[in-house]
């Protein structure tokens, strides 16, 4: 899988998510149905925001994007349908070409964002388990504190 593919399949992901939420609000608020279809959509749509957050970091440190462009990515998860025209723009700027970099010649000085980024191309199945388990940590700690508004 290449860093074009990865960060399309969670832009995507995250599109279909929001609409999950949305989706979600409709049934409680305009259909009178409860909270149980915005739970759903929006404990997936929680779930995958988070990992859109760390592939995102992931491709651009591989991708060497600016701190500006890397920021834009992650406020693209922010705003409802974002994630895909984000994904489009910078793929048609070449931000996205390239396989992953896999050693420390194939970059200039390389820092600690680039030794981690070596470690996790070179055991990806490791590396995504580890990630998804310190998503759903992180989901669980989230789950916990509560949402950031009252629920009435």
């Amino acid at each position: 899988m290449t860093p074009r593919s990865l960060f399309r399949v969670l832009a995507v992901a995250e599109l279909v998510t929001w609409t999950m939420l949305l989706v979600g609000m409709v049934l409680k608020y305009g259909a009178g149905l409860g909270d149980l279809p915005v739970r759903i959509g929006g404990s997936v749509h929680g779930f995958v925001f988070l990992a859109y957050l760390v592939v995102t970091t992931v491709v651009a440190v591989n991708q060497r994007w600016s701190i500006g462009a890397t920021l834009l990515g992650w406020a693209s998860a922010i705003v409802p349908y974002t994630t895909l025209p984000f994904e489009v723009g910078v793929a048609r700027r070449g931000m996205l070409d390239g396989p992953w970099r896999r050693s420390a010649s194939e970059a200039r000085r390389p820092g600690p964002l680039d030794r981690l980024l070596f470690l996790v191309v070179a055991h990806p199945f490791v590396a995504a388990l580890v990630g998804v388990v310190l998503v759903a940590l992180v989901f669980v700690v989230l789950l916990t504190i509560g949402p950031p508004v009252p629920s009435r």
